[in-house]
């Protein structure tokens, strides 16, 4: 690792934030960050699958088919896409913190609500708020993570991060089948009142955090960037800046842009890819739930089978953890949509219940290995003044997936299951060759 003081330098030059990460590597405050972001991550993961999970509860309280209660999800990811789009913009004007803590707090008070919901048109509502805060939390949750990890290990510890995505899928599917076993009148009540409680402790948790030093720095505020810094060197055990040595302030040029032509090909190919990894996801996660509850394939059957399809997410984090770093991150993400795209054919084509299990334990592997890799790749595309708005562009693309699979796709669904899955082995396909032109690999490379 190299000082930040390097001896006999007549005249050492200007800090950098990842200089200064890189010195302070990945400690205590790093782990802290990671508690507290994951938890929040867990409990969007909840939210967001909590669609296909109480679809048939919902139906059934309110007099309804499934496919009208699944107008919640419908609701849902028209939020997420907003809350996205809107609120990555105004991270990057206004501060990661002070956004996060808007959208979590949203989060939970919505989410809460939902739980005491009298009737329909009313969780419609409280259920479109919730995900115009969940939506607007991804994106800066992410673009705030990246800016407080040093360069090498920055990767593995952002698909760390997305791994809490797993932890929260197995607890709504637990929360699900509990209910379900229990025979509690309305259990999507029980599982919204879960979903909402890591939100409401994560409110707490997140006043501890500080603003990104990258965004401080970017906003003219280097003597506060310097104290942020300190205090990580300080919570990680390593010596405080060396005296006389200061951040440099980035000179800011004119108004930024996603789609400015140096970024344009690169933004355009990862919103594409986001957009169908997301509508294949979404696809596969709000019918397969309920198809496995209501009628499933042999013993591929209920809520017992969806808690094994959430413990085969976690081996494929740990995969797109060590593949970001080892193989890089374009070629992580290649990987695995073409295996998600393997296990959605396989499934199209599958005639007996063992092979119907087999394709979809590796779809829900590869799924969501992918969306570690896409997770982990996506936030170091885009320069600071832009990587939150960035993240919430393609936070927007993978909400109109998620608004589309539940409605646009009924007809599919309706049809023939096994087509639909067919089509997202097509798109999951489509995704990976729209992956190689990106023209970059971002692995051990610097944040600007």
């Amino acid at each position: 690792m190299t000082p930040l003081n390097p001896a006999g330098s007549a005249a050492p030059a200007a800090l950098t934030p990842d200089a200064v990460l890189e010195q302070a590597g990945t400690g205590r405050f790093q782990r802290r960050m990671l508690g507290i972001f994951g938890l929040v991550w867990a409990a969007d993961a909840m939210q967001v699958l909590a669609v296909g999970f109480t679809a048939p509860a919902i139906a059934q309280s309110f007099g309804l088919s499934v496919p009208e209660a699944l107008q919640t999800g419908t609701l849902f990811f028209l939020g997420m896409l907003i809350g996205a789009a809107v609120f990555g913009r105004l991270a990057d004007r206004f501060g990661r913190r002070r956004i996060f803590l808007i959208t979590v707090s949203g989060d939970a008070l919505f989410g809460l609500l939902s739980v005491i919901s009298p009737n329909f048109g009313v969780l419609l509502g409280l259920r479109f708020l919730t995900g115009l805060m969940v939506g607007g939390s991804l994106p800066v949750d992410y673009a705030m993570m990246a800016e407080f990890l040093p360069p090498k290990s920055r990767g593995r510890w952002l698909v760390l991060l997305e791994g809490f995505w797993a932890i929260g899928t197995l607890a709504v599917a637990l929360a699900a089948w509990g209910a379900q076993a229990a025979g509690v009148a309305d259990p999507w009540r029980w599982v919204f009142a879960l979903t909402a409680l890591p939100a409401l402790i994560g409110i707490w948790l997140r006043l501890r955090l500080p603003e990104s030093p990258h965004f401080l720095l970017r906003s003219g505020r280097a003597a506060e960037a310097e104290a942020v810094l300190e205090r990580v060197l300080a919570t990680n055990g390593r010596p405080g800046l060396p005296a006389g040595r200061h951040l440099a302030v980035p000179a800011v040029g004119g108004k930024p842009r996603l789609f400015a032509p140096g970024l344009r090909r690169r933004t355009g190919l990862i919103l594409a890819v986001w957009f169908l990894v997301s509508i294949s996801y979404y696809g596969v996660f709000t019918w397969v739930p309920a198809q496995l509850a209501q009628q499933g394939f042999g013993f591929v059957r209920g809520f017992e089978f969806l808690v094994l399809l959430a413990l085969a997410q976690l081996p494929g984090y740990a995969l797109a953890a060590y593949g970001v770093e080892r193989w890089g991150r374009r070629p992580t993400l290649v990987g695995f949509a073409l295996a998600s795209a393997l296990g959605c054919a396989l499934f199209a084509l599958a005639t007996s219940p063992a092979v119907i299990a087999a394709a979809l334990l590796l779809m829900s592997f590869a799924l969501l290995g992918t969306w570690g890799a896409l997770y982990a790749f996506t936030p170091e595309l885009f320069p600071t003044a832009l990587r939150a708005s960035g993240m919430g562009a393609a936070g927007a693309m993978a909400r109109l997936g998620g608004l589309l699979a539940p409605s646009a796709l009924a007809f599919v669904f309706l049809q023939s299951f096994g087509t639909a899955i067919g089509l997202f082995a097509f798109l999951l396909l489509l995704a990976a060759l729209l992956s190689l032109p990106i023209d970059v690999e971002t692995r051990d490379r610097p944040l600007d």
